[in-house]
């Protein structure tokens, strides 16, 4: 997956609370796994009207939020049912991190897995990124992950907490397959020193 370092970019503001996996990618577009094309089901019941032409009060749908990569939103982000097609549609719609004061378990580590930085912040301080963003045209803010903050061209907002672990993996783009082929050498080894009618968990060369 791709690593995550530093990110600066234009913030989209969803000013909504509990927005749940349905509503990020509804279920009618979860019938492909090859991790393409999901952007465009993004928020699609509250992107377009139901003759299918798009909503115009739907922030994302607004043309000074085209182009936006830092999602910020309410409380309980990614809450629903289970479905890795969240963060590739985030991804997918150019988005590298989405900030809201706390996170679904599941969706907080199907990003984790995907390289897309979910930023758990103070209420006050979400708050205060969701109103410049409403009010101040090309509002911004840029994340480091290395030194765990939050900042605008004004001061540092906040810092964040993360998992050691996880800030490793992220830091080097290694999802569990990249920790896995770190030890190569160490898995091949192995299945050269078990009797051959075992199964092997590498394939024939």
């Amino acid at each position: 997956m791709e690593a995550f370092t530093q990110h600066a970019g234009l913030v989209a503001p969803l000013d909504r609370v509990d927005v749940d996996t349905d509503q990020i990618i509804p279920k009618q577009f979860l019938k492909s796994i090859a991790r393409t094309g999901f952007e465009q089901g993004l928020f699609f019941d509250w992107r377009l009207l139901p003759d299918g032409t798009p909503n115009p009060d739907f922030v994302l749908n607004q043309p000074r939020y085209q182009g936006a990569s830092v999602l910020v939103s309410g409380r309980n982000f990614g809450s629903g049912s289970s479905r890795e097609h969240a963060p590739w549609a985030l991804q997918q719609a150019g988005f590298r991190a989405v900030i809201a004061p706390n996170f679904a378990d599941i969706f907080r580590n199907n990003c984790y897995q995907n390289g897309l930085l979910p930023v758990a912040l103070p209420e006050p301080i979400v708050r205060q990124i969701m109103d410049r963003a409403l009010n101040e045209p090309g509002y911004s803010v840029s994340i480091d992950l290395e030194q765990q903050t939050v900042s605008d061209e004004r001061d540092t907002l906040s810092t964040f907490d993360i998992d050691p672990v996880v800030k490793h993996r992220l830091l080097n783009g290694l999802d569990d397959i990249g920790l896995t082929l770190q030890h190569v050498s160490d898995i091949e080894v192995f299945e050269r020193q078990r009797p051959s009618h075992l199964p092997v968990t590498v394939g024939a060369s």
